[in-house]
């Protein structure tokens, strides 16, 4: 047998041995090729797909908010994003490196630069340190900071690849941008240093309806306010812009490129009008300085029909484009309690007031309502036949009330006496209010209190409502029965108080309040619109309109709002203090009060509600016929013939109307005799001239036309500062007006002119002063004897 080509036995274990091992050899590497083929087949799609290509992040454009008129309360300005790319930086600065390498001074890359608007001074080789120097000092951001930022690179966990995307900040403006540009296009930095096109929210009205429309964040996130309960709404959709580079980092061809257009978002059209809007917060304003809130005034305004809110404010206001900075009142709050700055009591105390001066008090505060309530107290009463207008009652100055262990006072602590229910509720008696709050019964008066809106939210579409405080039924005694009548021992916000006085303006109808209009698209087309919520009708219109006819004619007479009257309109208003019961002095008492008045408006057909609210009076009176119906009373003035309600005089109105002042200046003597002749007021010529060469006051001024004086100055004569304006504080307007014009003056009154108790309580030119004859002195007159 031929043995010799028979491989053998060592020679084939040998070829079995190489054989395993390149079987081994071929596993691992099969194994390691699927591995990076479908394990690794992402991350290394994801290095791949980040050296090719740039993608770039398309913002959409934030819908503008409006007031209902089209007038823009919320915008977008254009900002940028400044990018850094680490991976450009290091590969630029390593050439530089290859560069110095051949000794040769003249390919060494130097660096010079100086900006001195900014402090920007630069000489250097090293690209790092040139682009840490100048950023920082234009973006006022950390030098170290930027230059951590140049050198990184990305580490998804597994492996480290080039990093092209470091934002370095975010909503630098156009001038800032251009200043960096200038410093690109020097050093020829266009891939090292770029910019991301964005949009920076704007509120072009500042402070005006701060706490309705709220604000963004860094992000262009709505945090606050309209801003925030609409952002799904008005922050669109992103886009992206892909751009694909060869390995040189070299754009290719257009077809590489890919484009996912941004979706922008709705606009937001509002029920708020920026005028109504401007004069709430004038009010507020006014009323805050003049009392001395020491926890802020609120106020709104509401068309009473359909819920839509024309204005709502909270003084102090801040500023929405800059809302992290507190307000003056709070700051100077802060700076009395004497902690340094930066330490820490003192950041926490300034949190603290940021959180509080954001505060929308309209919905996210509760008060006590006070004597305001009683209009719903009287329409549960109506409504149940309990009571008419006519009903005698007798107060004696308190009630006692079964399971109290004294009486229950009358804010009128001699009592009212022998009253009709008429008089009774124009003067705010809680006596009388007790009674027929007890004639209605608990369960009713308690069905009535859920179905005015009291147990629960409004439904106002912005975040942060808070419900009200009250009893549960089980705990609703009737004590609580006499006390609630009259507006105390519970809580409401100012929203829902003002939306229940509004169903009583309206024939009765709860409705929802809001302050969304329409959502339109950039081209104007109407996504949605509000319709109105009627939740239900919970009085009759019959009992509304008895309501309103007496509270009008409390305003118009000798009632507790009569300081609300504005002339030539029908006002139906009510005033009411609340003790701050939460909030005690160092002996247990209760010293702080809220003071507001609720008013609609005309009482003929009710079109606006309005009420101020102001939180705890620290000046003379605290009563809410003093701190607040004198500001409903100049913003009903105001909101009224703004929205096209004519003012309709009674014959007493028209007599005291005053008269406007034609010009004069340059007519003849003849000529101004035969006009002023049959005007009605007196005049008087100073100098021997043939023509009128000026007049006090001038024209346009309105002066009485009872007790008027015009002043007209001939030739060389002129007008003398030689009258000195006496002090008007605390007279009647009788007694003002006398002695006005026993000097020569005009008067013009503002104010209560309805009545003969109202006093003066502001004047200008203040007492002192040196005027001309014919200056007219204006003067405010307020009702003073209020004590609700």
């Amino acid at each position: 047998m031929n043995t010799r080509n028979r491989p053998d036995r060592h020679t084939s274990r040998k070829i079995l041995w190489i054989f395993g091992i390149f079987a081994v050899l071929a596993c691992c590497l099969v194994g390691r090729l699927a591995s990076l083929q479908i394990t690794m087949h992402d991350t290394y799609e994801s290095i791949v797909l980040n050296q090719l290509t740039i993608q770039t992040e398309v913002t959409p454009e934030r819908g503008n908010i409006t007031d209902r008129n089209g007038n823009i309360l919320a915008a977008n300005m254009t900002v940028y994003n400044v990018i850094l790319s680490p991976a450009d930086i290091i590969s630029k600065m390593e050439d530089n490196a290859e560069l110095a390498k051949d000794n040769d001074p003249e390919n060494d890359v130097k660096y010079e630069f100086e900006d001195l608007d900014y402090g920007i001074r630069y000489s250097g080789t090293k690209l790092n340190e040139l682009i840490a120097e100048v950023l920082s000092g234009y973006l006022q951001v950390d030098r170290n900071t930027v230059l951590e930022k140049a050198a990184k690179v990305r580490f998804d966990g597994k492996l480290y690849y080039d990093d092209y995307y470091e934002v370095v900040k975010k909503n630098v403006d156009a001038n800032l941008s251009e200043r960096i540009e200038t410093f690109i296009a020097k050093f020829s930095l266009k891939k090292e240093i770029y910019f991301e096109a964005s949009s920076k929210r704007y509120y072009p009205k500042s402070d005006l309806a701060a706490h309705v429309i709220g604000f963004t964040n860094s992000e262009g996130v709505g945090i606050y306010g309209l801003e925030a309960y609409y952002n799904n709404i008005l922050e669109g959709t992103s886009g992206r812009y892909i751009l694909a580079q060869d390995a040189k980092r070299q754009d290719m061809p257009f077809e590489y490129e890919r484009y996912i257009e941004a979706e922008n978002g709705y606009n937001i059209v509002t029920t708020l009008d920026i005028y109504i809007q401007y004069e709430l917060e004038n009010q507020l304003k006014k009323t805050y300085l003049e009392s001395g809130a020491g926890d802020r005034v609120t106020g709104i305004v509401m068309d009473v029909n359909t819920g839509g809110i024309l204005a709502m404010a909270t003084y102090p206001p801040f500023d929405l484009n800059d809302p992290y900075t507190i307000d003056e009142y709070s700051q100077a709050e802060l700076d009395a309690l004497g902690y340094p700055e930066g330490s820490e009591e003192y950041k926490k105390k300034y949190t603290e007031l940021m959180y509080r001066m954001w505060n929308n008090k309209a919905i996210t505060e509760t008060y006590e309502p006070g004597s305001t309530f009683k209009i719903i107290t009287t329409a549960m009463a109506f409504e149940e036949g309990v009571v008419t207008p006519e009903t005698p009652f007798y107060c004696s100055g308190s009630l006692m009330v079964e399971g109290w262990n004294k009486p229950i006072s009358c804010h009128l602590h001699t009592g009212h006496g022998a009253v009709t229910f008429r008089v009774g509720l124009q003067q705010s008696c809680n006596p009388t209010l007790m009674q027929i709050a007890a004639g209605v019964g608990r369960e009713k008066f308690y069905d009535y209190f859920r179905a005015f809106g009291y147990m629960g939210k409004t439904g106002v579409d912005l975040p942060g409502e808070v419900s009200g405080i009250y009893s549960a039924y089980k705990n609703f005694s009737g004590v609580s029965l006499a006390v609630y009548s009259f507006g105390q021992t519970f809580k409401t916000t100012p929203l829902q108080q003002l939306r229940a006085i509004s169903s009583v303006a309206n024939g009765g109808y709860l409705v929802t309040p809001h302050l969304l209009k329409e959502i339109v698209d950039d081209d104007g087309n109407v996504i949605q619109t509000y319709e109105t919520e009627e939740m239900r009708q919970v009085v009759s219109t019959e009992v509304c309109e008895t309501i309103t006819e007496i509270l009008e004619e409390g305003v118009a007479g000798d009632g507790g709002a009569k300081n609300a009257y504005v002339k030539g309109y029908r006002v139906a208003a009510k005033t009411g203090t609340s003790e701050k019961r939460d909030e005690k002095d160092e002996f247990g008492n209760t010293p702080y009060r809220v003071g507001s008045t609720a008013a609609y408006a005309p009482a003929d057909d009710p079109q606006v509600s309005a009420i101020i609210i102001v939180d705890k009076p620290l000046k003379s009176a605290v009563y809410g016929s003093v701190v607040a119906a004198p500001y409903i009373s100049n913003l009903m003035g105001y909101v009224l013939p703004y929205i096209g309600v004519e003012a309709q005089y009674t014959t007493e109105e028209l007599a005291a109307l005053d008269v406007t002042l034609s010009n004069y200046v340059g007519a003849t003597v003849e000529a101004a005799k035969v006009d002023l002749d049959w005007r009605g007021f007196e005049f008087e010529f100073v100098g021997n001239g043939a023509t009128v060469t000026a007049q006090i006051p001038e024209a346009g001024s309105k002066i009485s036309s009872d007790t008027g004086l015009l002043i007209l100055y001939t030739g060389d004569e002129t007008p003398s500062q030689n009258v000195i304006v006496p002090d008007l504080t605390g007279m009647t307007a009788y007694n003002a007006n006398n002695a006005v014009v026993k000097e020569g003056l005009n008067v013009i009154f503002t104010g209560s002119t309805n009545g003969s108790t109202a006093v003066v309580v502001n004047q200008s030119p203040a007492a002192g002063s040196r005027v001309a004859r014919g200056t007219i002195v204006e003067i405010e007159l307020r009702h003073m004897d209020g004590t609700d």
